[in-house]
């Protein structure tokens, strides 16, 4: 089969491309740094031909050119599945809508209640026997693809090949449009430097993670730069199964500590669905064997995470209530990210044999004006809960961990209360008195 006289019949030019986008249509831009950026500024040179085109990403770093056009959304409707920094921005402006999910729901959420238009997205160049790559997409991405009516395929010669378990390619004969182009380097997004509350949690956690154990580090700076810190410990024999794989990984694996060796379910394989981080990262995963993506809706599915026995799953937070419930996701009503897979991990984690969920935060934060506030509430007002109380776990500040499972709401706001600043203690014992869950023999 002459695979490239096929791949020389569909290919177009950017702006070929995009005709095939009519008013009204839905439209997907997969995720991360799979966005297809020469396909996005065409399509945002259509902009007064079309009318009321929904856009669909997740974790896109910008800039979104059909977004920036469009300051009115009369051309361009862009909505996101979990928010990155730069999508953060765009919702502050009006110019973005979340679309609430668990990240194991999201291409079932397509397979069953959405439609798909034309689906468009970067992949690394076509291997000789057709097969394109989803790289660091592939988590989510021939879910949506295998929704979408037209499939339109954007060439990055950066993006690596990341070996699969299942559905990490898409074969061109499934492929209607190809374009190719140069692209800038992809975005870089290192670990974090530490602070010392990120220090002084890594401390409280590493004691209660075994050799041997497998380890998800959820989306964000904390988790990572935990992660990092774990390099530096004296633990042995670590394995990966998340659904994002960040430079915490690869510290852990230059460090000597990421084998993968003692994994009860996949050994040998450090599993993931998603990739982003640094240069360094790109090339560590690029046709490594010893690293696989596979869909989200396997990876993340409690079921799944259960089968590694010492599942540790650290997560961040932006605030807990004195109830036990926490949110990841939001800050009052201001969308900050999005429920993503901690909720599964918490979940598989608690199902695992030896398994531990840590919810991960600061215990207070300083606003611009200076101003300091306390991450744990009394109660929420307004707040999207990301993880119930009901699933409640290990919640950890610089001032200690906590495990909630199983505690009385009076044992919750005792818990909480011991591990929150010490400037706020005295007001949260007030509160959880008004709010009938503090024993008076409490002490803190």
């Amino acid at each position: 089969m002459n695979y490239q006289s096929e791949y020389q019949s569909k290919l177009r030019t950017p702006a070929e491309a995009v005709r095939l986008v009519k008013s009204g249509d839905w439209v997907d831009y997969s995720t991360n740094v799979a966005f297809p950026t020469l396909l996005d500024a065409a399509l945002a040179a259509r902009r007064d031909e079309l009318t009321d085109v929904k856009i669909r990403g997740n974790l896109c770093f910008g800039p979104i050119q059909t977004v920036e056009c469009d300051p009115t959304r009369e051309h361009f409707l862009y909505n996101s599945w979990h928010l990155s920094a730069y999508e953060r921005r765009l919702c502050d402006k009006g110019l973005c809508n979340f679309i609430p999910m668990i990240f194991r729901n999201l291409v079932p959420y397509y397979r069953h209640f959405l439609s798909v238009n034309v689906a468009m997205m970067c992949v690394p160049p076509m291997d000789s026997h057709g097969y394109f790559n989803l790289s660091c997409a592939a988590g989510v991405a021939k879910g949506i693809l295998d929704k979408a009516d037209i499939v339109i395929l954007e060439i990055n010669e950066h993006l690596p090949r990341i070996l699969g378990g299942f559905d990490e390619c898409i074969h061109i004969s499934e492929v209607n449009c190809i374009v190719e182009g140069a692209h800038d380097p992809l975005p870089e997004f290192p670990v974090a430097v530490p602070t010392p509350e990120d220090e002084a949690i890594a401390r409280l956690i590493v004691p209660m993670i075994p050799d041997g154990a497998t380890l998800q580090l959820g989306i964000g700076a904390m988790p990572n730069v935990v992660g990092s810190l774990l390099a530096e410990s004296d633990l042995k024999d670590l394995g990966m199964h998340t659904e994002l794989c960040g430079d915490a990984y690869l510290n852990l694996f230059r460090a000597g500590k990421l084998t993968n060796r003692r994994k009860t379910y996949q050994p040998g394989k450090g599993v993931t669905g998603l990739v982003f981080g640094s240069r360094d990262l790109y090339d560590w995963v690029d046709q490594n064997p010893g690293v696989i993506v596979e869909p989200l809706e396997f990876v993340n599915a409690p079921e799944t995470i259960a089968r590694h026995e010492n599942l540790i799953s650290i997560n961040s937070c932006v605030a807990a209530d004195l109830y036990g419930q926490v949110t990841a996701e939001t800050a009052g009503l201001r969308q900050i990210s999005g429920t993503g897979g901690q909720l599964d991990f918490l979940t598989g984690a608690a199902m695992s044999r030896g398994g531990k969920a840590f919810v991960c935060m600061t215990s207070s934060f300083v606003d611009k004006t200076g101003e300091r506030h306390s991450r744990i509430l009394p109660q929420f007002h307004g707040e999207i809960v990301t993880d119930p109380r009901s699933q409640a776990y290990f919640i950890v500040t610089e001032y200690g961990a906590v495990n909630l499972a199983g505690r009385s709401t009076w044992e919750r706001a005792e818990a909480l209360i011991s591990v929150a600043h010490p400037d706020f203690r005295e007001e949260l014992i007030q509160a959880a008195e008004r709010q009938k869950i503090w024993r008076r023999s409490s002490k803190i």
